[in-house]
């Protein structure tokens, strides 16, 4: 349900609406995690302003008994503890195999603090939760792809981060999550850390001295792979198809390209029109997709979120637990 003073419950009520005609086919399953009140509130909302065709009756699974009153748009405690109570909930539910992905409404890191819960953001929060060794995040957009050596870390520590290691991990979660994509033999493309690649070691040796021997490592072991691609040409590459991944060096470097393209805004008023885009979670035992988006205080309680990123969120964890579950041969619940 993401934190309840911010648009995920409306997006919960709004998802499960647009997607019921599947839900009736027997496609999928959903079920929402979180707080029953934050979700009957967001329902009593959307039907006094007209929109009743969005509030549904959800299949609810209580996380947060006895909660204290959260209000619209506000950082509080309580609404941080809901939220991670809602996410432990689901991972519980994940790791023993009762839900087949999780796809996440947006939190707030500050709110989640507040109650106590010391995390980045949710990647972290699942990492340490799931005993996963590591994780990588990748965003999906269109035909853009692009996960992350680094993400929720301060700039000046991003480059430190890029080691052999790190980058090996990095490129091997992302060629295997391209390949559950339908990607066959996927065409990776490793950005650069420096401008220009360093240009010769003028800007950098980090491309040169570590960048470069790892790829040339995969590329003797026949995968198609290439870099690093300067970030400023990487991604209209992608666009372009000459790759179907990227592996950004850090977060500004893929969030800005895929955000881009994503994001849609109404020249004449300045306003949010659309908002597309997928965050997944590389390196996790279990499958976990989530909006590429915040929690929108601003418009938290309005009936005006635009549900596609949960929607694409949901479809894109059902494609990839497709093949865990392809040979039990049971349907997907999200």
């Amino acid at each position: 349900m993401g934190d309840p003073a911010g648009v995920g419950p409306e997006l919960c009520l709004k998802a499960t609406a647009r997607l019921a005609p599947r839900v009736r086919a027997g496609e999928l399953e959903l079920v929402t995690i979180g707080s029953a009140a934050a979700i009957d509130e967001a329902r009593e909302r959307l039907i006094a302003k007209g929109q009743r065709r969005y509030a549904p009756q959800l299949e609810l699974i209580e996380a947060t008994p006895s909660q204290a009153p959260v209000r619209y748009g506000e950082t509080s405690a309580e609404a941080g503890r809901q939220a991670f109570r809602a996410i432990e909930s689901a991972i519980g539910l994940a790791m023993k195999g009762e839900i087949d992905a999780i796809a996440t409404a947006p939190i707030s890191k500050e709110a989640i603090n507040a109650a106590g819960f010391h995390y980045a953001g949710h990647t972290e929060i699942l990492a340490d939760l799931t005993k996963s060794k590591g994780s990588v995040l990748m965003l999906v957009h269109d035909r853009l792809r692009v996960s992350h050596v680094s993400a929720h870390v301060p700039l000046a520590k991003a480059t430190s981060l890029v080691t052999p290691e790190r980058l090996t991990y990095v490129i091997e979660l992302t060629h295997d999550a391209l390949r559950r994509l339908g990607f066959k033999k996927p065409k990776l493309g490793i950005a650069a850390i420096n401008p220009h690649a360093g240009e010769g070691g003028m800007f950098g040796r980090e491309d040169i001295d570590i960048v470069t021997p790892v790829i040339e490592r995969f590329r003797s072991q026949g995968m198609n792979i290439a870099g690093p691609v300067p970030g400023d040409t990487v991604f209209v590459k992608a666009l372009g198809g000459q790759f179907d991944g990227v592996v950004a060096m850090f977060h500004d470097q893929g969030h800005v390209a895929v955000k881009l393209l994503g994001f849609k805004i109404d020249r004449r008023t300045g306003k949010w029109v659309g908002l597309s885009g997928v965050n997944i979670t590389l390196g996790l035992p279990i499958v976990r997709t989530s909006v590429d988006h915040g929690t929108a205080f601003d418009i938290a309680g309005k009936g005006i979120a635009n549900p596609q990123s949960m929607m694409e969120a949901i479809d894109l964890g059902v494609r990839l637990s497709a093949a865990r579950r392809a040979a039990r041969g049971r349907k997907t619940s999200a």
